[in-house]
């Protein structure tokens, strides 16, 4: 892995598609036993959370889950915008169901805090939280995922799905912009 340039910024190797996959498998195991009998609903909150979402949802073996996909944004560049907008709404039925929200990160809460908020008046058995990376130190809402890939410290990130204005999504490794 080599450093990257986007939008005039310079971002290094952070974790490796090898770690990814690793800690991906791990989870499966870990929502494959929590979830056995469930038939879960994944819910993908895109564009980020693709990559891993895809990849989780085939790691949890035998749930007969469905996966099913929402658009967020809270984001413009480097920074949030600390509004919440739905791009793309859940059309499938919650009642009675255990829901996972796909993330690739949660930071401030605030994009969580709000689906959360929105899929309960819906009535789901349950609604668990599975995010690839997770930043503590940013936290301005009372959550805590249930499935976490990473826990990192409050630094920008791309790859693998996380974006600077739409690109780096592609990477497939997670980078850190450089000091």
């Amino acid at each position: 892995m080599k450093e990257v340039k986007y939008e005039g910024m310079t971002f290094v190797p952070y974790i490796s598609r090898e770690e990814i996959d690793a800690r991906i498998k791990e989870l499966g195991k870990d929502i494959t036993r929590d979830c056995a009998g469930k038939m879960p609903l994944f819910l993908c909150v895109l564009n980020g959370a693709f990559p891993f979402a895809s990849d989780l949802f085939r790691a949890a073996e035998g749930i007969d889950g469905e996966i099913a996909f929402i658009r967020l944004k809270s984001y413009d560049g480097t920074s949030t915008t600390g509004k919440v907008k739905q791009l793309m709404g859940l059309e499938k039925d919650i009642e009675g169901r255990t829901v996972i929200i796909v993330e690739d990160i949660v930071d401030t809460g605030n994009t969580i805090h709000n689906l959360i908020a929105t899929l309960k008046e819906k009535n789901p058995a349950d609604v668990k939280i599975a995010t690839l990376l997770f930043k503590p130190d940013a936290l301005e809402k009372p959550i805590k995922p249930d499935y976490v890939g990473f826990s990192i410290p409050k630094k920008f990130i791309i790859g693998f799905g996380l974006d600077i204005n739409e690109k780096a999504r592609d990477l497939n490794d997670i980078y850190v912009l450089k000091d």
